[in-house]
């Protein structure tokens, strides 16, 4: 059987922006002579996420991040159907999804690493699985019930940088959903912020490549900042931080605008940010889905609720072909798309 890999052709550098050329396609033959507890599978979708930046390099920075390794098939979350199985808990039209599902267009895996998923769940839209009913809203759902504290009519205002991204765009809703008063995205166009605020139902948006942004914070957030949930870093961090209230909360979820450089997860911080953090009593968290394992079955029931019912709504950047692995990732980096970046691999 005759299938399309990716593999990784060339490190961008520690400090370098990725390229497409640093991804390369191939075609290679696949034997579909399963042993006992392998699966053969079709792959349909598969998803690109700012993490992945960490492991092309040959040092990840975070213990729990694997490299990829040159010329080797890279993987990802995945999610796609069964075609034939040797494996008791896996049968043929299984949908199933994994963490380290391979760049291929069809793979052989070992049942036991594959994580059968109902369809019903996500009302027949699969690739849900990689995002809102996946990684990505137990991300956002944990991350703000675990570090967010927040508490329905306690009058909080969470603001959240990367808005407009996968994990950005459903953490605001949640945190509406679980009480806040008052939701304010930071993303990069016009176009994310009216998204934001038309279709996702935040209270406000500011764009930081247009408008002066400790200015619109403030008229955004007239009684300040209670909860942060934090996706870029950087100095747009630094000023969000800036204006949090005593005993705030920063969810520590991710570190986009520091991933193509080389400092340590989590970047450090400026003294002025630092000695707010003291001063204020303001917590500031790394947070890990893989550190709470035991509720995430209870949390994609109730993200599953929510999707199905209209109370989150889910925005996807879809692109089409395995061939496009590499141009989607890079686009994905560089703030191209609005909520999940989501590659379609077969029907």
């Amino acid at each position: 059987m005759q299938v399309q890999r990716v593999v990784l052709n060339s490190r961008p550098g520690k400090n370098g922006v990725p390229v497409p050329e640093n991804f390369r396609l191939e075609e290679i033959s696949l034997k579909p002579d399963l042993t006992d507890g392998d699966v053969l599978v079709r792959t349909l979708y598969l998803s690109v996420d700012p993490y992945m930046r960490c492991r092309m390099n040959e040092d990840t920075g975070a213990e729990y991040l694997i490299p990829w390794q040159l010329s080797e098939c890279m993987d990802g979350g995945g999610v796609g159907v069964v075609e034939s199985s040797r494996c008791s808990s896996c049968s043929e039209g299984d949908i199933v999804t994994s963490f380290n599902w391979p760049w291929q267009t069809h793979a052989v895996m070992k049942g036991s690493v594959l994580q059968k998923m109902n369809p019903q769940m996500v009302d027949g839209r699969l690739s849900y699985f990689l995002g809102a009913v996946g990684i990505t809203g137990l991300t956002a759902l944990l991350g703000m019930r675990e570090k967010g504290h927040v508490s329905k009519g306690a009058n909080q205002t969470l603001v959240v940088s990367g808005a407009a991204g996968a994990c950005g765009s459903i953490a605001g809703q949640i945190g509406r959903l679980d009480g806040c008063v008052r939701v304010v995205g930071i993303c990069g166009s016009e176009e994310k912020c009216k998204a934001l605020v038309e279709d996702l139902g935040f209270s406000a948006a500011i764009n930081y490549r247009q408008d002066d942004v400790p200015t619109k914070l403030r008229d955004c957030c007239p009684d300040g900042i209670d909860v942060y949930f934090d996706n870029v870093g950087g100095s747009i961090s630094d000023t969000v931080i800036a204006q949090m209230n005593n005993s705030g909360h920063v969810i520590l979820c991710g570190q986009i605008s520091q991933y193509n450089k080389d400092v340590p997860y989590p970047p450090p911080l400026i003294d002025e940010t630092h000695e707010t953090l003291q001063k204020k009593h303001i917590t500031r968290e790394r947070f890990m889905v893989l550190n709470y394992m035991s509720k995430v079955e209870a949390a994609l029931c109730e993200l599953s609720q929510w999707v199905k019912s209209g109370q989150i709504k889910v925005l996807e950047t879809m692109v089409n072909g395995i061939e496009n692995m590499g141009v989607a990732f890079c686009s994905m980096m560089k703030g191209g798309n609005i909520g999940k970046q989501i590659i379609k691999i077969s029907e």
